[in-house]
């Protein structure tokens, strides 16, 4: 689950002995600190953990470095290499301060987690689902990661979709934690896979898009889409299934299939032409064209943006004023809307899950992927 490295800069500090034992003992102290977190804390974070762990009880990386396509020892060895020759004391040091960053951080979040008025849903660790005012929002919950969706969290999407179509709630709407709505599919999901392991990998992971996609085509309900920050790749495909998307003016939209020698999903290859043209949808979908939200809104996959200033009060201002609506005509209303193109849409769901299967398992992909993993590596 290693990803990238991280560069932290060497800083040279004058450290008296008495110094050097109290950093010791904070060192010592954090590790066990760590070991107490909840909360998985990120790859990127975990690297750099790791990267100071060997710097502050080995010194600077003396380590072969491993070949490109083993990605998690590669990534260690990169996040280790990238200090330098930071000294084992200072790496002591700011290996305690992260530590102790990490704990605040989970305390305070533990401290202004959802109150039981607001209705909060168990059983999620990559989402926030809370039930309030007759609108549950399903908050996507990685912000560490850029709210990258990795197995886990497509199985919790589907999960609170399937209980927002269920219980009392009018409308339902999911947005983001964080600076980021969603950076898209986590390419996580594609580290670590043994070669043997391909063709399983391609099939299960098609399965799971297919399912994820198929409950985004029969929600039943108003499903609206607060984009609070970039998103890209599968949370921009499946805008098009959405029945409003209202948008941050500091939102973007991306879909980089083919940069990383991938195919459209989410519908997008039948929708996005359908709601903005041949032309536009294939400099989106083939030449991976990213959006700003004013082009997004112009185009029509965004029904309209806010300044980021006042974006969330307007935009739940509007959605509690939707969400007293009558319940029952809003959701036989959507069904009117979305019956014509239900069957369509599944097909197109199926055709796409089958064609991404096979540039999964393509050399042309692969390379792509490790293109970007050794661009990642070098920042």
């Amino acid at each position: 689950r290693w990803t990238q490295a991280v560069c932290v800069p060497a800083v040279h500090l004058h450290m008296t002995a008495a110094t050097m034992q109290v950093s010791q003992k904070d060192f010592e102290k954090a590790q066990e600190q760590l070991k107490l977190l909840k909360k998985d804390p990120g790859n990127e974070t975990k690297l750099k953990l790791y990267g100071l762990f060997k710097q502050a009880t080995e010194g600077p990386c003396n380590a072969p470095k491993p070949g490109m396509l083993d990605f998690v020892k590669k990534a260690k060895w990169d996040a280790w290499n990238s200090l330098g020759n930071l000294s084992q004391n200072d790496a002591r040091q700011k290996y305690a301060e992260l530590v102790s960053s990490l704990v605040s951080a989970e305390s305070a979040s533990q401290k202004t987690d959802a109150s039981p008025k607001e209705g909060r849903h168990d059983g999620y660790e990559t989402l926030i689902v809370t039930t309030k005012n007759n609108i549950t929002k399903i908050m996507f919950n990685r912000p560490d990661r850029k709210n990258a969706i990795n197995h886990q969290m497509y199985r919790e999407i589907i999960k609170a979709l399937e209980e927002a179509g269920k219980n009392d709630s009018t409308i339902a709407v999911i947005t983001g934690n964080g600076d980021y709505y969603s950076s898209g599919n986590d390419l996580n999901n594609f580290a670590n896979v043994q070669p043997g392991e391909m063709e399983k990998m391609a099939k299960d992971g098609a399965v799971l898009l297919k399912d994820f996609v198929g409950h985004f085509i029969d929600f039943p309900k108003p499903l609206i889409a607060v984009v609070n920050g970039p998103a890209i790749g599968i949370c921009v495909t499946v805008l098009g299934l959405c029945d409003v998307v209202y948008a941050s003016d500091r939102a973007t939209f991306h879909s980089p299939f083919s940069q990383l020698g991938q195919s459209p999903e989410g519908c997008s290859s039948y929708l996005f032409p359908k709601i903005m043209g041949l032309a536009k949808a294939s400099e989106i979908l083939l030449f991976n064209k990213k959006l700003t939200a004013a082009e997004a809104c112009a185009w029509g996959l965004v029904t309209e943006v806010f300044p980021d200033s006042s974006f969330q009060k307007e935009v739940w201002a509007r959605l509690e004023a939707y969400a007293s609506l009558p319940k029952n005509s809003l959701a036989v209303s959507k069904q009117l809307l979305r019956s014509v193109d239900k069957e369509k849409l599944h097909a197109v769901n199926s055709k796409e899950c089958e064609v991404l299967k096979e540039r999964w398992l393509s050399d042309e992909c692969m390379n792509a992927i490790v293109s970007f993993f050794q661009k990642k590596s070098r920042l």
